[in-house]
């Protein structure tokens, strides 16, 4: 395969209220729209979501969030320029074709050698999901049959539902919260790690997250779920590298545990930033890496930390890094499921074709997919409108769950075709 044009296109969407995670605050999301054609003519479209905080904190901080967006978007473009003219046997092998010089270009523009690899990786994403929709279509199958070939007993699952995990930000009510289990949802991912006086104190942070997990405790104990063995509401916390070390975990833990909440938290996502390498694997809990995983190499790592799941991000960190990420871990016994970037629609199904096809978490009866976008854009309907498939069954979450029938694993989801909406921004050069 040859790739002999690319495009790129932005389009700005503004969220429905500030989004508060890692200390901070999103108020719009970028969606990075790239297209490759290779010397057949064939075309292939990716549309990734931008998100400069979760990537690179450090940068955010830095450059504010419309120059970091600017910043990653300019990446994508640098990429798409790499790619004209290559030649490639398949997305993984164009992955390491670009990785490296992206992030060495993203390094450059920012003067900052510290740039963390997921800020690549994420503005990659778009690019990698055209050169997968191209590749599916020079080899006539579907992503499902892909994988049976190429992967076999490792992603052989084939699950008819994924739970919906909808996201609790700082800012959530207890209105919300109540909303949402009556809804349905029966796994809840939790943002903690909170700045509340916006001074740094971890002690507060603390003393926040303390509150937020017995509130949040006291109304799930309300609601009983089909979705989990126990009947109870899970609870999947996230808190994003902000913890700094193993005794203050160790205290948040404690504290569960005396409130009745330790058992119903399946997942504990990124306790410490990425730096902190500290064994965990005496704690009762199942420790996720997400933010410091880049590579298999660091996925080893982690599990040898006592790290026992891992957060797959084909929205965030490619699907071809994904892959290769879910291979090591599973062959090491380690869970995995896939989390969200506050996705759009047509991104949102591609992070559900791999999704479906892991194993079930211990404590669940279904599968689960992260997905908060509906929760977040103040324009999601339109947004839905996008998707190449709009209308499609799978694509709407009913009483918190994503059924799966076999058009959706028939069509990969629609995630592989174009999108007349977002071919015409390209083909505007917006």
């Amino acid at each position: 395969m040859k790739l002999v044009q690319g495009r790129h296109a932005i389009q700005r969407e503004p969220l429905l209220s500030p989004f508060g995670f890692k200390g901070a605050y999103l108020t719009e999301l970028w969606q990075s729209v790239a297209g490759l054609r290779d010397e057949q003519g064939r075309f292939g479209l990716g549309v990734g979501v931008q998100s400069v905080l979760w990537s690179d904190a450090e940068l955010f901080v830095r450059f504010g969030e419309a120059e970091g967006n600017a910043l990653m978007a300019n990446m994508t473009k640098h990429a798409i320029g790499l790619s004209e003219g290559l030649s490639c046997d398949s997305p993984f092998q164009l992955l390491n074709a670009l990785y490296p010089p992206v992030l060495a270009y993203g390094k450059e523009q920012a003067d900052h050698d510290a740039m963390r690899s997921t800020f690549a990786l994420n503005a990659l994403v778009a690019v990698d999901q055209a050169a997968w929709s191209l590749f599916m279509q020079e080899e006539g199958h579907t992503f499902d049959d892909w994988l049976k070939q190429h992967y076999g007993a490792i992603l052989n699952e084939r699950q008819e539902q994924l739970a919906n995990v909808p996201l609790i930000p700082y800012g959530m009510t207890e209105e919300g919260i109540d909303d949402m289990l009556r809804e349905g949802y029966g796994l809840l991912k939790v943002k903690i790690g909170a700045d509340p006086a916006g001074d740094g104190d971890r002690e507060r942070m603390l003393e926040w997250d303390m509150t937020r997990l017995k509130s949040i405790h006291e109304l799930a104990s309300r609601y009983e779920t089909p979705y989990t063995h126990s009947g109870k509401i899970a609870y999947y916390l996230d808190a994003n590298g902000r913890y700094e070390n193993k005794e203050q975990l160790e205290r948040f833990i404690a504290y569960a545990d005396r409130i009745g909440a330790l058992d119903g938290i399946v997942l504990f996502e990124e306790p410490f930033p990425e730096q902190v390498e500290t064994d965990l694997s005496d704690l009762p809990v199942r420790f996720a890496a997400d933010e410091s995983v880049h590579e298999e190499a660091d996925a080893r790592a982690r599990i040898d930390m006592g790290y026992g799941a891992f957060a797959l991000k084909p929205v965030a960190k490619t699907m071809s890094m994904s892959l290769n990420i879910a291979k090591l871990a599973q062959e090491a016994g380690a869970a995995c499921f896939c989390a969200d970037l506050t996705a759009n629609p047509m991104l949102t199904d591609w992070n559900k074709n791999l999704a479906c096809r892991l194993p079930l978490l211990p404590e669940l009866k279904v599968g689960i997919l992260e997905s908060n976008g509906h929760q977040n854009y103040r324009n999601w309907e339109t947004m839905k409108g996008y998707h190449p498939r709009a209308g499609a069954p799978w694509l709407d979450n009913k009483r918190g769950v994503f059924r799966l029938d076999e058009s959706f694993y028939a069509a990969s989801g629609g995630a592989l075709e174009s999108s007349p909406h977002y071919e015409s921004l390209l083909m505007e050069g917006r």
